[in-house]
């Protein structure tokens, strides 16, 4: 195997026992109105109505952008809206989100529910973003492989890339087993909280580390690192160590383990992620298991063309 300056299975952390408690169970698997002055009659002006919409530049948005937005308004929490909610949310008249819908409706781009009359994101949209997808190269190649560690491990495998600060996941293949995580494929969260931001986050520089980290750190869950200086340790051991450990920290019940993937120039291209339900998932088993998700990292990274050293910045 490719010397690519990751930690020996050998000498993975000794300090990976399960230490935790008892298990709990369950997983969880969101102007005050102006005069004008006048030398003979005072009369009121009418007040614009305000913007309600903060994405609105000018008092018109052309009708593409809002129908982006439109778009942008759906999300994993909010998967059906109806014509009232959409309207309220991009502060524009029904009349106007109804005639875009209709059009976004012919065009597949939108899907109504028969039953209610809402409207969802269509199958337009999946085609789209599937031909962003194919221009990673990593997301092809990688397949195979992720494949063959989900069957290994029996859990979930995910590959995640960097953008904006967020970790956005191409691939999320679900865990065979019974009780297993919920498929995320095209999810983004934010990357200073899961096992696969932290491993892109490893590869920054600093000036670039400083533009994806939030000045203020949201926690998601009781265990979520909201200081700066140990999340920057935390990055710090990712690099020492050659993979992440997220236990808890972006979603209560789901631990995960993950490694960085090497593209020809010796960076950080992304990261392949193994994650499951704590009830399963023991602190115990991660000395198993972090060989498993370093050993497939590295050989997607051979199959990119890395052959060298990665570029360590500290």
């Amino acid at each position: 195997m490719t010397d690519t300056g990751h930690i020996p299975a050998a000498k993975l952390d000794p300090l990976l026992t399960d230490v935790a408690g008892p298990e709990e169970n369950g997983t969880q698997f969101h102007l005050k109105e102006q005069e004008k002055a006048s030398p003979t009659v005072s009369k009121p002006v009418k007040t614009p109505e305000p913007n309600r919409n903060p994405r609105r530049d000018s008092t018109r948005l052309s009708s593409v952008t809002t129908a982006i937005h439109l778009l942008k308004t759906f999300s994993f929490e909010d998967q059906e809206l109806g014509i009232s909610e959409l309207a309220k949310r991009l502060g524009v008249a029904k009349s106007t989100v109804h005639r875009l819908a209709s059009a976004l409706l012919d065009e597949n781009l939108l899907q109504q529910n028969p039953e209610n009359g809402r409207y969802r994101l269509g199958v337009g949209l999946f085609t789209l973003g599937s031909l962003v997808r194919s221009r990673f190269d990593v997301a092809n190649s990688s397949k195979k492989i992720l494949n063959a560690l989900r069957d290994k491990t029996q859990e979930n495998v995910r590959l995640a890339v960097l953008e904006g600060g967020k970790a956005v996941y191409l691939h999320d293949f679900e865990s065979p087993q019974t009780l297993r995580l919920k498929s995320g494929t095209g999810a983004q969260r934010p990357a200073f909280c899961v096992a696969e931001g932290l491993c892109l986050l490893s590869g920054l520089k600093d000036s670039e580390l400083a533009a994806a980290i939030p000045k203020t750190l949201t926690p998601r869950t009781p265990k979520t690192i909201v200081d700066q200086d140990a999340l920057l340790e935390r990055i710090r051991q990712v690099k020492r160590r050659g993979y992440a450990i997220e236990d808890e920290e972006c979603e209560e019940g789901t631990r995960c383990l993950a490694a960085p993937i090497y593209q020809n120039d010796g960076r950080i291209l992304a990261a392949v992620g193994v994650a499951g339900p704590r009830l399963r998932m023991k602190k115990s088993q991660f000395s198993k298991l972090a060989p498993l998700v370093v050993e497939a990292a590295e050989e997607i990274s051979s199959s990119l063309g890395f052959a060298g050293r990665p570029r360590v910045y500290v």
